[in-house]
């Protein structure tokens, strides 16, 4: 019959409209992220990018999932680099946090008076709290500086705080003024620490120079951008003098890059660039430009904490991995053995 209408299809899209009301409805993440209840209900949630994540960040917590093998002894690395804004500090912070959760356990030497290592690990570093400063003055042992960072059992640090900035210049009339840090940590011999970390201030002063005297090996940041390699070259010749002079078993083990964007080709022309000059001592991994890396420090936590199924938590995670698989340790000759 025409104009009439039929009572069944009425019923039937009445219903099918209150089970739509009904429905539950996608979050902001489904809309941007493309895992949306409807359109994918058919796919895996690991199959869209907010489940692989999930499925990231729940392998990577979960407790004794991974064990990366302990070194045959201690590695102590000082990571420096005079350039600015190279992720030095990141680097130090997830570099440390990707170890521990791994099982491994290591302790963070902040030696930047901005403190910024040891915000990102949560510890407490305002004037007073025993630090870095009085380590190389020698008002308090190494031992005594040290605090338990709140996100990992395994992760350690002694802080720096604000009176680190007057060291510098302390440490000019000091005997031996060069050696203090490595004289103050070997009060550490006896504790079961498998990495040592030293983060250094971006200049080549006396607290860089500890840094290089107290370490065994040298980790370069360097940053997938213009300019990459512009004072690398004198922080390379500060080292050369440091080992002729003052710690002849020091060497560069590890070149790290980071904010790499692979969507420009002058990221891969850096990296390309940065591989030739320093070949095997450049991780495979990369650290790629990501906001949840730069986020993290501002909530006192490593990226591995704030978003561990983040890129940039995946990548640390990895270059951890193989830092810790390059189980090569110098010799009194500054060799490299295996």
């Amino acid at each position: 019959m025409s104009g009439g209408s039929d009572p069944t299809v009425s019923r039937e899209t009445e219903s099918a409209a209150t089970s739509a009301q009904n429905a539950p409805k996608a979050s902001p993440s489904d809309e941007t992220g493309g895992s949306g209840f409807g359109a994918y209900n058919s796919i895996s949630s690991n199959d869209t990018p907010i489940g692989a994540a999930a499925q990231r960040a729940s392998q990577i917590l979960h407790p004794g999932s991974v064990a990366l093998p302990k070194p045959a002894h201690r590695r102590t690395l000082t990571i420096a680099n005079q350039k600015g804004g190279v992720g030095k500090t990141t680097t130090a912070v997830n570099m440390a946090a990707a170890l521990a959760l791994q099982g491994l356990t290591v302790l963070v030497v902040d030696l930047d008076p901005q403190g910024n290592a040891s915000t990102a690990l949560g510890v407490e570093h305002h004037s007073g709290v025993p630090s870095s400063y009085e380590v190389l003055i020698g008002e308090v042992s190494a031992r005594a500086a040290i605090q338990q960072s709140p996100h990992s059992e395994r992760l350690f640090c002694i802080p720096a705080t604000i009176d680190l900035a007057g060291a510098e210049i302390e440490l000019v009339s000091m005997v031996a003024r060069e050696g203090r840090l490595k004289t103050a940590l070997t009060d550490l011999d006896d504790i079961d620490a498998d990495f040592v970390l030293i983060d250094c201030p971006p200049s080549l002063g006396l607290l860089t120079v500890n840094a290089l005297v107290a370490a065994s090996e040298v980790l370069i940041p360097i940053q997938c951008e213009y300019y990459a390699l512009e004072g690398v070259g004198q922080l390379l010749r500060n080292i050369e003098l440091v080992q002729a002079h003052l710690n002849p078993a020091l060497h560069v083990s590890t070149v790290i890059l980071t904010m790499y964007d692979g969507r420009t080709k002058l990221a891969d022309q850096v990296a390309e660039e940065v591989r030739k000059h320093f070949g095997d001592a450049v991780l495979r991994a990369v650290i790629p430009r990501s906001v949840k890396v730069s986020e993290a420090p501002g909530y006192g936590m490593t990226v591995l904490d704030y978003d561990p199924g983040s890129r940039g938590a995946m990548s640390y995670l990895d270059a951890g991995r193989e830092l810790a698989a390059r189980s090569a340790v110098a010799t009194s000759d500054g060799t490299q053995e295996q």
